[in-house]
């Protein structure tokens, strides 16, 4: 029984140590499988040789492409890789080049030189990457047929390179747009200031007093100094008050001006002797004005006074708001600092500056009824116009009951009150029309009657005492005068009154000889040196040049 029983258990144990030597030896086994795949695998792998052709041959993808470039580079030439990347540029820059040729072609440039140069750069470098090979009999690279190869491809990159980037301004559209718009803008800038500048010398050339005229106004007061006895005061005539003839008023402290002024009406109308004029300036230039006018009586019979501003009682400060204004230290403070460093930021503040917006003799147009109690009917002329033919046909102009006959300055959207009336206040708002038409001073018919049954003088100081803070218009005349005739104006014949010959140098010639009156309103006054040049002699021709002063004085004329 005991025997039998350590026979089972010794069978036993001998069992398992059979299974672990069995295991033992299957792994030993799987593992020599493995390692035998492996070395043949690499010996696969080694042995093998990458084809011939390098710059177009197909790798492998994925996880064995990887494979295949590790295994690759271990066992690579580095001629062949350099050759590759040379062989790489150069097809880049055969297609980039190509690319701007068909660009070319599609612009039509095909007769042009760039496209020329870019077809032969593209056939050099065709003709560089199909040469022979470059392998030598055994099948490796000679390092300096390698060399030469790569100095002629980068001579050809570098040229291709220096081709591209003179010409991608005219093949890159965002490029030359972006140009343009660089260009416009610089050209803008530059033209903005060019403006300012030019406006304020323009301003200064035109507002300044030419050292001529100063001349003449010193020999003239000189004459008045020298020989008082000459020169004494003279009793008014009755031809002063006459309502029948023919009564013209013109303002200025400009000598010269007046005088042409004068003598193209006289010489141009048919009756001079029924011609009276009422010449007004200031108190530094009225002594000048009686002694050029004794000196040089007027042709044909014509009448004249001069009288200074200050003649006039009425007009003070009292009476007159303009005349309160300009007096003010506020005005005075707004003229001489605001303006002057304003000037050149805003060419619309130029008016400003101009010293006749500032003198009285620019607003005496207003009180015309009181001026000359007498008379009916009254013919303004600014004293930068000169006159072409008879004017005795506009005192027969029916103005239907209106104030003031002037010809409309008006073409489309411009020269509307729009533009010279501040219309985001409410008082212009609510009473104008902004594109009602304008109209201009220079020569204006008055009917003195209608005058003051429409209480127009009433209307221009009221509207002048509104405008104190000067927020309804800037100061200057002709925006309170489209106020002040509002609906009180009748439109005349434009062949009346030609305007623009101080800075339009576009008139035509025939509008101009069809004119009987002919205004040299802008800055290039006919008696300065910036005066236009075709239009000059048309003021020259009534330049008193017999007058002795004038010669003494050299006015360039």
């Amino acid at each position: 029984m005991a025997i039998a029983v350590r026979s089972s258990r010794g069978g036993g144990s001998g069992g398992v140590g059979a299974g672990f030597r069995s295991l033992f030896s299957y792994r030993i086994f799987i593992s020599a499988l493995f390692s035998l795949l492996f070395i043949v695998t690499v010996s696969v792998l080694l042995t093998s040789r990458p084809p011939p052709t390098h710059h177009h041959s197909r790798l492998p993808s994925g996880a064995n492409a990887y494979m295949h470039r590790t295994f690759l580079a271990l066992n690579s030439d580095p001629l062949k890789t350099r050759l590759d990347l040379i062989y790489k540029q150069a097809n880049d820059h055969i297609t980039l080049v190509k690319t701007y040729a068909a660009y070319a072609r599609k612009l039509k440039l095909e007769n042009s030189k760039q496209l020329k140069m870019f077809d032969d750069l593209a056939k050099n470098f065709s003709d560089l990457t199909s040469k022979p090979s470059l392998f030598e009999t055994d099948g490796n690279l000679d390092e300096d047929v390698l060399r030469q190869f790569e100095k002629e491809v980068k001579d050809r990159v570098k040229f291709a390179r220096l081709m591209v980037a003179e010409s991608k301004e005219n093949y890159d559209n965002q490029l030359k747009i972006q140009k343009l718009k660089d260009t416009i803008f610089s050209v803008s800038e530059s033209l903005g200031k060019a403006k300012k500048n030019g406006a304020l010398a323009s301003s200064i050339a035109a507002k300044s007093i030419p050292k001529s005229l100063h001349c003449l106004a010193m020999r003239l007061v000189e004459e008045r100094i020298s020989h008082p006895e000459k020169y004494k005061e003279e009793s008014p005539k009755a031809e002063f008050e006459d309502p029948s003839l023919y009564h013209y008023a013109v303002f200025s402290d400009n000598v010269i001006a007046v005088s042409v002024v004068v003598r193209s009406v006289v010489k141009n109308a048919e009756e001079p002797w029924k011609h009276v004029f009422h010449v007004v300036t200031d108190r530094m230039n009225v002594a000048a004005m009686k002694v050029w006018f004794r000196m040089r009586p007027v042709e044909g019979g014509a009448h004249l006074e001069v009288k200074a501003v200050e003649d006039y009682s009425f007009l003070n400060s009292s009476y007159a708001p303009v005349l309160r204004q300009i007096e003010s230290a506020k005005k005075q403070r707004f003229n001489l600092e605001k303006t002057t460093e304003n000037v050149t930021k805003d060419g619309s503040n130029m008016k400003l500056k101009n010293p006749e917006s500032m003198s009285m003799l620019n607003h005496l147009r207003f009180y015309l009824p009181e001026m000359y109690p007498k008379l009916h009917k009254i013919l303004l002329l600014d004293d930068d116009v000169v006159v072409q033919k008879d004017l005795t046909g506009l005192w027969k102009i029916d103005l239907a009951g209106k104030v003031n006959g002037a010809v409309e300055t008006c073409f489309g959207s411009f020269r509307r009150f729009s533009h010279y009336l501040n219309f985001t206040h409410p008082l212009i708002k609510e009473r104008f029309n902004p594109k009602a038409c304008a109209w201009a001073y220079g020569m204006n018919i008055f009917d003195l009657d209608a005058w003051r049954r429409e209480k127009c003088t009433e209307t221009y100081e009221e509207w002048q005492n509104l405008n104190e803070d000067r927020t309804l218009w800037k100061l200057d005349a002709l925006p309170p005068g489209l106020i002040t005739f509002y609906s009180l104006t009748k439109s005349l014949d434009k062949s009346w009154h030609v305007l623009g010959l101080g800075y339009n140098p576009s008139i035509s010639m025939d509008e101009i000889n069809n004119a009987a009156v002919i205004h040299y309103n802008g800055n290039m006054k006919p008696w300065l040196d910036i005066a236009m040049n075709q239009y000059k002699n048309l003021w020259t021709k009534y330049v008193d040049n017999d007058m002795e002063f004038v010669q003494m004085c050299n006015f360039g004329v």
